[in-house]
């Protein structure tokens, strides 16, 4: 049986993502390839310059 590697691109969905490490965990897995996915509340309020 052949043994399969991990694929190098993974999709991730990154909550609290407006500020502080939530940001910074979704900026650099994208900026590493990877599908990221930021939610945050209040996207047309407080963080609609985040959004």
């Amino acid at each position: 049986m052949e043994k399969t590697s991990m694929p190098d691109r993974r999709v991730v969905l990154v909550t609290g993502a407006s500020t502080g490490f939530g940001r910074l965990i979704a900026e650099t897995l994208a900026r590493h390839g990877h599908i990221a996915f930021a939610g945050m509340r209040d996207m047309a309020g407080r963080n609609r310059r985040s959004a």
